[in-house]
């Protein structure tokens, strides 16, 4: 009785990293765009930062599928001598760069934050100001494959070494509903063969067990099965996409229950 004098829950959308496999996360913004599932706030971590941040400055899912279905990953190798990292990292910010259109963080139209962490003290870095396209480029930055970021004297890196899927900051910045996306790791079986391999299934392996412990915080988690697409595999940007569509609707019945709408 009286449901129309409830205060609606703010809405926070927890976008988890993912490298490739996380452009699924524009399947998932478009079915809750469509479905008008309000979102009041945005929280990503690695890829789940930049599709986040696109959303948030007003980039639509369409433009996003676009760039991703036109997008390789020689657009990110910029080899350098391997003080810190295996690429520069310059690329990868020229990436977002172009992506973002040059916003900040107050050109978002839904508050936003990136997240990272100090690789030197441990610490989770939540970022609502400053050099949005450099959070990013640091929330992108996987230890020992890209250089490190320093922003505010802090050496900054991947924010799912912490906050794979970011519910425990969305919660800290008071969120009512946490809507958490999953896009899952894709550990193989089989030899390693290069240093490359060799970090990229130890964040797999790690990513996974983080994954089931972060998830369990959100209110509604949807789970995005992405089957054996990598964390480099952009070339099937357009597939990741169509199952976080899928995913998503099998969740909006469950969200409009949850939320009354």
């Amino acid at each position: 009785m009286f449901d129309f004098l409830r205060k609606r829950k703010k809405v926070t959308l927890a976008l988890g990293g993912g490298s490739a496999r996380g452009v699924a996360h524009i399947g998932v913004l478009r079915v809750l765009e469509r479905e008008k599932i309000p979102v009041d706030m945005i929280v990503g971590t690695s890829m789940g930062s930049l599709i986040g941040a696109a959303y948030a400055v007003g980039i639509t899912p369409d433009e996003m599928e676009a760039d991703a279905c036109t997008f390789s990953a020689n657009k990110l190798l910029d080899p350098t001598i391997p003080t810190m990292g295996l690429l520069a990292g310059e690329k990868l910010e020229a990436s977002i760069r172009e992506l973002i259109d040059h916003k900040t963080f107050a050109d978002c139209k839904i508050p936003f934050a990136a997240v990272t962490t100090n690789i030197e003290t441990a610490e989770e870095i939540v970022h609502q100001s400053g050099d949005m396209i450099k959070a990013i480029r640091a929330s992108c930055s996987w230890p020992g494959i890209f250089n490190p970021v320093r922003i505010d004297g802090k050496l900054l890196v991947d924010g799912g070494i912490k906050n794979s899927v970011p519910t425990k900051i969305a919660r800290a910045l008071g969120a009512e509903y946490v809507l958490a996306v999953d896009v899952g790791f894709c550990v193989k079986e089989g030899p390693i063969k290069n240093i490359f391999q060799m970090i990229l299934q130890s964040f797999q392996i790690t990513g996974e067990e983080l994954n089931k412990y972060q998830s369990v915080d959100a209110d509604c988690v949807i789970k995005i099965d992405l089957g054996n697409i990598d964390q480099v595999a952009f070339d099937k940007a357009k597939e990741a996409i169509e199952k976080g569509t899928e995913a998503a609707e099998a969740m909006i019945p469950q969200i409009k229950k949850d939320l009354r709408i």
